[in-house]
């Protein structure tokens, strides 16, 4: 059964968490480095497993992990071998299971995969363009860490941020390779019609529709003024439950890795009211992405309730 579905509340609101990096730089941790919040996978991995607690505490009923950056090139970057790449993509799924046991033992746990551009590092999650990378090239560089992640014991697995068409493709090609896993396919867009790379999120959802054990689609990292209308034409073609999960409305830059420009909503208050938007577009499973942080999850918490 749909593992969402599964544990949904009697609210009929799922709630997922909110920017694990935002969270864990507010906490004073450096993560300038290439595998950004995975570099503590390696450094300090309770830092991380905090932050879990922190999101259970505020009332997330889903955690996702700390591998959306951890990729099995930047983590041998970092100077470990293939057993300990594994083995670091492991332990984020454990440091989440861990969090969920001491704070909320029937929360559900997300094993989180970034596109092709987080891997990079230089900010091409925001454009979908990657040159010279075909479908068949961008489903070969993702098994290895999907394989990974797929056996670590996560409920399923979050294909997050995802940015252009060939990419969707080449991750539901993955999931259909792998029996018995479930995962959500959640898309980066840059206004209120498609992703990143112009393809209309509609086409991106149809293409899913004959897709087996995907649980949800939706959209994250995205300014949440474009949500509803981004939410109200994936509804148009499926009946798959939807989510939500926004960043604050600022924009990446990328020479400077850091957010810059006007936020959306003005407090988390304002962000948690907007939620009721995209409940009544009909997201039923609802957080928050960069920088966003438990305040957030508190908020949207009163409103679902």
């Amino acid at each position: 059964m749909n593992p969402l579905l599964a544990r949904m509340p009697h609210s009929g609101v799922l709630l997922l968490d909110g920017g694990l990096a935002t969270e864990l730089e507010a906490r004073g941790h450096d993560l300038s480095g290439h595998l950004w919040s995975a570099d503590l996978l390696i450094d300090a991995p309770d830092a991380i497993r905090e932050v879990h607690e922190a999101y259970l505490d505020a009332g997330s009923d889903c955690v996702i992990t700390s591998s959306y950056q951890a990729t099995l090139e930047g983590l041998r970057a970092r100077g470990l071998d293939d057993i300990d790449a594994m083995l670091a993509l492991k332990r984020s799924v454990a440091l989440a299971r861990a969090a969920c046991a001491a704070r909320k033992p029937d929360a559900l746990v997300a094993a989180s995969i970034g596109p092709y551009g987080a891997g990079l590092a230089d900010g091409s999650e925001y454009t979908g363009v990657y040159p010279g990378m075909s479908e068949d090239t961008i489903r070969r560089w993702h098994a290895p860490r999907w394989r990974i992640l797929a056996s670590a014991g996560a409920d399923l697995i979050a294909c997050e941020t995802i940015p252009s068409f060939p990419e969707v493709r080449a991750l539901a090609r993955l999931l259909q390779e792998t029996p018995d896993v479930w995962a959500w396919f959640s898309f980066s867009c840059a206004d209120g019609e498609g992703l990143r790379d112009g393809t209309p999120i509609a086409d991106c959802v149809s293409h899913l529709e004959s897709v087996e054990r995907v649980a949800a689609v939706g959209v994250n990292c995205t300014a949440p003024q474009h949500v509803a209308s981004l939410l109200a034409a994936a509804r148009s073609v499926t009946d798959r439950p939807l989510l939500a999960y926004p960043n604050s409305g600022e924009d990446y830059d990328v020479a400077a890795k850091s957010w810059k420009g006007a936020s959306g909503p003005d407090s988390a208050a304002d962000f948690a009211s907007l939620a009721q938007d995209w409940r009544a577009a009909g997201a039923s499973i609802l957080g928050g992405c960069c920088r966003t942080g438990p305040g957030h999850i508190r908020e949207i918490v009163k409103v679902v309730s």
